[in-house]
């Protein structure tokens, strides 16, 4: 396991940020760190980086407990974005690069490769205040994985992108993954979880409360909703062991949605469609990663 954090307790004043966290993040993934705002994704973050200190637990990187010199193994792109206003756009990024420990000439030669790679070459000697929101995220970016660092942090890094330059990010983001890099995604857009993420940790009121692979998660949440296509305008089954949920017609085809009650299997409830009609094509409907994530933070909810 590349970093994990172990019963992890953070206290400020009369609020417990975070109680007995522990999650574990496979090397070469990404790995969505999710919750609604204020249950301690940022907290964590903040402890994972060394920014601040646990009250109690640890966290391990390579099995180990985190040292102070892992930080510059570290890219971390925070929520909250800032950059220099008045200074130029080549000239900032140099100077992260250099606070991230690496020399002048290898700055200088990984911002050339990384300002063609997003096309922002010809803004390298343009003031900072010049720059869309955008056009400022994408150095931000840029500066965050620019020393090559193992663990790279993204809280929210598609905020501010048009849906072109988010893909941009998200294919980026995969690059690196195949490169080995480890990645934590915190994030609320659940789209981008099932697209990238390969596990979560779902933390809520500062506890984990869901945690695994997104597709197990997704299996283990599903509803027992199916979908079916029969060819022909008619469908007048009606059977104790499911309920019509939907039923449309299109062209000379009828698409249904049936949720099959607990005492039947799924391959039963198949049989019994496909012993009357005749099927073109039937699916079950996993929910979606904003489906599980609505459910599990709103269960205890009055």
């Amino acid at each position: 396991m590349f970093l994990e954090t172990k019963d992890v307790v953070k206290q400020y004043a009369c609020h417990l940020a975070l109680n007995k966290v522990s999650i574990q993040v496979p090397q070469g993934t990404v790995f969505g760190l999710l919750g609604p705002n204020g249950a301690g994704k940022t907290t964590l973050i903040r402890i994972i980086t060394r920014i601040t200190a646990p009250d109690s637990g640890e966290v391990l990187m390579e099995g180990r407990p985190s040292r102070s010199e892992d930080v510059l193994r570290i890219g971390y792109l925070p929520e909250e974005r800032g950059l220099y206003k008045k200074m130029k756009v080549g000239e900032q990024a140099m100077y992260l690069a250099q606070l991230r420990g690496m020399s002048k000439q290898d700055a200088h030669r990984e911002l050339m490769i990384w300002f063609r790679r997003f096309d922002i070459m010809s803004w390298y000697n343009r003031k900072v205040e010049e720059l869309s929101k955008g056009m400022q995220q994408k150095v931000q970016f840029i500066s965050t994985v620019i020393h090559n660092p193992d663990l790279l942090i993204f809280d929210e890094p598609f905020s501010g992108f048009d849906p072109v330059n988010a893909e941009i990010v998200k294919n980026e983001m995969l690059r690196l993954k195949n490169e080995g890099k480890t990645i934590i995604l915190s994030t609320h857009n659940m789209e981008s979880v099932e697209a990238l993420c390969d596990n979560i940790a779902l933390i809520h009121k500062s506890e984990v409360v869901l945690q695994g692979r997104v597709y197990d998660i997704r299996k283990e949440h599903r509803p027992g909703i199916f979908r079916f296509r029969l060819y022909g305008n008619s469908f007048d089954l009606e059977h104790p062991s499911f309920t019509l949920l939907s039923k449309e017609s299109y062209h000379e085809f009828i698409d249904l949605r049936i949720r099959k009650e607990e005492d039947i299997s799924s391959n039963d409830l198949a049989r019994l469609i496909f012993d009357r009609y005749e099927v073109v094509s039937y699916d079950e409907e996993l929910p979606t990663m904003n489906d599980v994530f609505i459910e599990t933070v709103t269960k205890d909810t009055p």
